[in-house]
């Protein structure tokens, strides 16, 4: 899979050194970060990255479709490169984490779903939102 900045490059946008700067954090982030985050990671590899740049370069890569925006329900917008491999999420809404993960039977009942409704599923996107149990309260796997 091509990275970003290779990305947005063939798309013709200009990847000023700042914005391959955010490019790079964005694509080693193991996380959803928001745009405070990526700001301040990318101000540790460039001092003179301002957070209204990267304000605008999230935006126009959002628009350009080389980043999905994420809504967990906190108020925060967060982001990851929408070529990234398909999972849903699950968010822990006493901590904010966020749990990736891929579920085959969610999958395909998905793709039921939509078949019964007359319709060829495309794409979805999935956000449980869950508080973690106490061990006496689990029921046996």
């Amino acid at each position: 899979m091509p990275d970003l900045i290779t990305r947005g490059v063939a798309m013709g946008l200009r990847m000023t050194e700042q914005r391959k700067v955010v490019a790079r954090v964005i694509t080693d982030s193991q996380d959803h970060p928001d745009v405070e985050e990526l700001y301040a990671r990318a101000a540790k590899v460039d001092a003179r990255i301002s957070l209204a740049t990267v304000y605008r370069t999230v935006k126009l890569f959002e628009e350009s479709g080389l980043l999905d925006k994420l809504e967990f329900g906190d108020g925060r917008a967060r982001y990851e490169d929408s070529l990234r491999d398909h999972h849903d999420h699950l968010i822990d809404v006493s901590t904010g984490k966020v749990i990736e993960f891929v579920d085959e039977e969610i999958e395909q009942l998905q793709e039921r779903i939509a078949a019964r409704l007359g319709y060829r599923l495309i794409g979805h996107r999935l956000e449980l939102l869950g508080l973690p149990v106490k061990k006496s309260e689990r029921s046996p796997s």
